[in-house]
């Protein structure tokens, strides 16, 4: 080091200048980053309700939208505002038509959290589309048109919600604006809403009136509602608490592949990689690996960074093991006293998502976590109604987007617990063998 590149001597009673570049601040950025919360949002409701709105709205309040990508949905606005819905149906279809087809993800953070948003379609046509987009939320937003009320998809909507166990949900009266921000109108939906609430299974229900157009009560609170005491939307999303509905007791390691360098520097080193989807695991304990029941215990946890001393859901690592065990992909490692229930026979919910409806005896590929076997339907019990949660004993098969209770026979066993304690391995996708297409999601549920 020259004379003038030598660090200047401290003063007495002056704190030296952090430099921001150097090796330990960004360490330290990076653990910032790494313990932010992350929320992953669906949003659902009836045809012309504002979801894509009111997340474009979130996406420039919250200033996630580029200047140059404001300017293209300014230039693609047809009338005489900026319309923010284009900044997620992106598809010329959707556009056309102004209605949201496809699932559309965006991302954007705030200094407490970073969030995944899901805009999924309310046409009844595209239920599987938002099955697929609440199958992995930890929050759902039900939107409801302040001036029509609560329609026949905000309560298909707010049930495949309590029925995927989106632990959190939150109505957002919009429109408010149209109807001169009516105290009673949206003290009418909040009553309905919470009384159909009562009903299924949802643990933590919030109402909010909101103008997606206008972004009242979105991102800030509005004064045109002092009659409402309750946080904006974005402030309940950023306070809202989900590390408690995370399964920490049932510690479950699908492996994904097996890491085997077989290079000069690591020419012993055999590890497993795979997401953890429940539980914790720390280096020194006792696991077990299925389906051969070995027992093993931990004896590293490799992180994308180094070595780390536990792993929890969703860390995705690799375990080193004691022992020179046979695992492969598909395996599952888990605690000896804690083992998921191994069994060929599936009884669980379906939703069908082809043209091609799904009929008893039709064989069928099951993939459950990372383990993918042959099956065949065995039984359809019935045929879910959504609008009116009435069962019929009578149907013969499921079409397109109908859900349904079915029973599967599986080749080989998989390892699986039921839906309501476990959302990663108590749900699978149906594959159809000849096309290689994913056909239908399941949910377990207890015989």
């Amino acid at each position: 080091m020259t004379a003038t590149e030598q660090t200047p001597p401290a003063q007495p009673g002056v704190e030296p200048p952090v430099d921001v570049h150097s090796a330990a601040a960004e360490q330290a950025a990076e653990i910032a980053l790494a313990r932010k919360d992350i929320l992953r949002i669906a949003t659902a409701g009836s045809v012309d309700d504002g979801k894509s709105t009111l997340i474009g709205r979130l996406l420039y309040d919250s200033k996630a939208v580029f200047e140059d990508q404001y300017e293209a949905v300014e230039r693609a606005s047809k009338g005489d505002y900026v319309d923010l819905a284009l900044l997620t149906d992106g598809l010329r279809a959707e556009r056309e038509q102004g209605i949201t087809i496809d699932v559309a993800y965006r991302y954007f953070s705030t200094p407490r959290r970073t969030f995944i948003l899901a805009d999924t379609p309310g046409h009844v046509q595209y239920t599987r589309n938002m099955v697929t987009g609440a199958s992995t939320a930890d929050l759902a937003i039900v939107l409801v048109d302040a001036r029509k009320g609560m329609l026949e998809q905000s309560r298909r909507h707010a049930f495949l919600a309590s029925l995927l166990r989106v632990p959190h949900l939150v109505v957002a009266v919009n429109k408010m604006d149209l109807v001169d921000w009516s105290e009673a109108a949206y003290e009418a939906i909040r009553d309905e809403f919470t009384a159909f609430a009562a009903k299924l299974n949802i643990p933590d229900l919030t109402v909010v009136p909101i103008s997606a157009l206008n972004g009242d009560n979105v991102v800030t609170r509005s004064e045109r509602t002092p009659w409402y005491q309750g946080p904006s939307l974005l402030h309940h999303l950023e306070h809202v608490h989900v590390a408690s509905d995370r399964n920490l007791v049932d510690a479950r390691f699908p492996v994904q592949y097996v890491i085997r360098p077989q290079s000069d520097a690591h020419h012993d080193y055999r590890g497993y990689a795979g997401t953890v989807a429940s539980g914790v695991l720390r280096t020194g304990d006792e696991v077990q690996v299925l389906p051969s029941g070995l027992t093993s215990t931990i004896a590293g946890i490799d992180g994308p960074r180094g070595p780390v001393d536990e792993a929890f859901a969703p860390m995705a690592v690799t375990l080193r093991l004691a022992d020179d065990l046979d695992v492969s992909r598909g395996d599952l490692v888990c605690r000896p006293s804690n083992a998921p229930h191994a069994t060929q026979d599936l009884d669980a919910l379906v939703c069908w998502m082809t043209d091609e409806p799904l009929r008893p005896r039709q064989r069928i590929a099951v993939k459950h976590t990372t383990r993918t076997v042959r099956g065949m339907v065995k039984e359809l019990q019935y045929r879910l109604d959504v609008n009116t949660l009435h069962r019929d004993p009578e149907a013969g098969e499921l079409g397109l987007n109908d859900i349904g209770r079915v029973k599967l026979r599986t080749t080989q066993p998989l390892f699986v617990d039921d839906y309501a304690r476990n959302r990663v391995t108590g749900r699978f996708i149906l594959v159809d063998e000849a096309t290689n297409a994913t056909v239908g999601a399941g949910m377990l549920v207890a015989p």
